[in-house]
C-alpha cells in the first residue's frame, strides 16, 4: 500500500515537472506558427464575440501538453519494464491491459482528432465551412470512439453490470453498449462546452480526475490511480499557463480527449452515476446549452443571455475570474459529495 501511494505521488510530481518544463517549448511553437484562436463575429453570437474579442490570436492546442506528457511518461516506464525488467524503475510501469490501455488509447485517438479540429479552426479551412468541425461531426466522432470502447468492455472485458450507489449491481446485458456510448458522448460534449474561460475546464477537470483517482485507489486499481495522477500533474502545469490571462488554451485536442477519457474511467471504475456530482459543472454547462436551444425553438427567445451558462454570467457583469473560481468551488463541493456517496456505498 505504501509503495502504491509513493507511485501515485511520484508520478503526479514527475508529470507536473515534465509538463511545466515542456510548456515553453510548446508555447514558442504555437506562437511561431501562429496557431491562434479565432474569434469570429458572424452576428450569430454577438455577446460572446464582444466578451472574447481580446482573446483573438492566443494560441490554442495547449492540450498537447497534457496528453503528450501522459503518452511520453507511460511509454517511457513501459519500455523500461520491458527491456530492463530488473531495474527498480520497472516497478513504476503503469501500462496494463486491464486498467490503463483503453483509457490511454481513447485519450490519444480523441486527442489526434481534436488536434485536427483545432488545425482546421486556426487555418479557417472551408471544407467544413470554416471554424473546424461542426457539432454533428463531433458527435459522430464521439459516438465512434465510444462504440469502440463499448465493444471492448462488452466483448473483451465481459462487462454487463452497472453499479447504482446504495442499490447494488444490475445485470443489463447488451444494454451496456448503448449506455456506455451515451455516457462517453455526453461527458465529451459537456467537457467541450465547459472549455470557454481561462482556467475553467482545466480546474474542473483536475478536480474530476483527482476524485476518480481516489476512487480508483480505494478500489485497488492502482495503475488507473497512477494514470489519473499523471493527468493531474499535467493539468496543474497546464493551469500554471492557462489561468487569466491565458498563455494558451486547451483547444479541442485537450477538451475532447480528456472528456472521453473521464467518461471511460467512470465506466471502468463502475461508478458512472457519481459523475452527476463529480462532474456537476460539466452537467450544468451542457444542460444550459440544451435548454437554450429548446427555448429558442419552442419559445422563440433565449433563456440565457449567452450559453453555455458561464458566458451568461459574464454577460450580466461577472468578471471572468469570478465565474471561473466560483465554478471551481462548486466543482470541488460536488466532488466531495461524490466521494462521500462512494464511501457510504462501500459500507453497505
Amino acid at each position: 500500500m505504501e509503495f502504491q501511494i509513493i507511485r501515485i505521488l511520484f508520478f503526479a510530481t514527475l508529470s507536473f515537472i515534465f509538463a511545466i518544463l515542456s510548456a515553453p517549448l510548446l508555447t514558442n511553437f504555437l506562437y511561431k506558427y501562429k496557431l491562434g484562436k479565432k474569434i469570429r463575429n458572424s452576428g450569430m453570437t454577438p455577446i460572446f464575440s464582444k466578451l472574447h474579442a481580446h482573446k483573438a490570436g492566443t494560441p490554442t492546442m495547449g492540450g498537447i501538453l497534457i496528453w503528450g506528457t501522459v503518452l511520453i511518461l507511460i511509454l517511457f516506464f513501459y519500455l523500461i519494464g520491458k527491456f530492463l525488467p530488473g531495474d527498480v524503475l520497472s516497478y513504476f510501469n503503469f501500462l496494463s491491459r486491464a486498467e490503463t490501455l483503453l483509457p490511454l488509447g481513447a485519450l490519444i485517438a480523441s486527442a489526434v482528432i481534436g488536434l485536427f479540429d483545432d488545425w482546421l479552426d486556426v487555418r479557417e479551412k472551408g471544407v467544413f465551412g470554416g471554424g473546424g468541425l461542426k457539432l454533428r461531426h463531433r458527435l459522430i466522432i464521439y459516438t465512434l470512439i465510444a462504440l469502440i470502447g463499448a465493444l471492448w468492455f462488452y466483448f473483451k472485458l465481459n462487462w454487463t453490470i452497472i453499479h447504482v450507489p446504495f442499490f447494488g449491481n444490475f445485470e443489463i446485458g447488451a444494454w451496456y453498449i448503448p449506455i456506455f456510448i451515451f455516457i462517453i458522448v455526453a461527458t465529451s460534449f459537456s467537457v467541450n462546452e465547459t472549455d470557454g474561460l481561462d482556467g475553467l475546464a482545466g480546474g474542473t477537470l483536475l478536480i474530476a480526475f483527482a476524485s476518480y483517482g481516489v476512487i480508483s485507489f480505494m478500489e485497488g486499481r492502482y495503475d488507473l490511480a497512477v494514470f489519473c495522477a499523471v493527468i493531474i500533474g499535467a493539468l496543474l502545469a497546464f493551469l500554471w499557463f492557462n489561468i487569466p490571462p491565458a498563455r494558451f488554451y486547451m483547444g479541442d485536442t485537450g477538451a475532447m480527449s480528456l472528456g472521453v477519457t473521464l467518461g471511460i474511467i467512470a465506466m471502468l471504475t463502475n461508478n458512472v452515476f457519481l459523475l452527476v456530482f463529480i462532474g456537476c459543472i460539466f452537467l450544468g454547462e451542457s444542460l444550459s446549452v440544451i435548454l437554450q436551444v429548446l427555448s429558442k425553438k419552442i419559445r422563440g427567445k433565449k433563456l440565457f443571455l449567452s450559453s453555455p451558462i458561464h458566458h451568461h454570467f459574464q454577460a450580466i457583469g461577472w468578471p471572468e475570474t469570478k465565474v471561473v473560481m466560483r465554478f471551481w468551488v462548486i466543482a470541488g463541493m460536488g466532488a466531495v459529495v461524490g466521494i462521500i456517496i462512494f464511501l457510504l456505498d462501500k459500507q453497505i
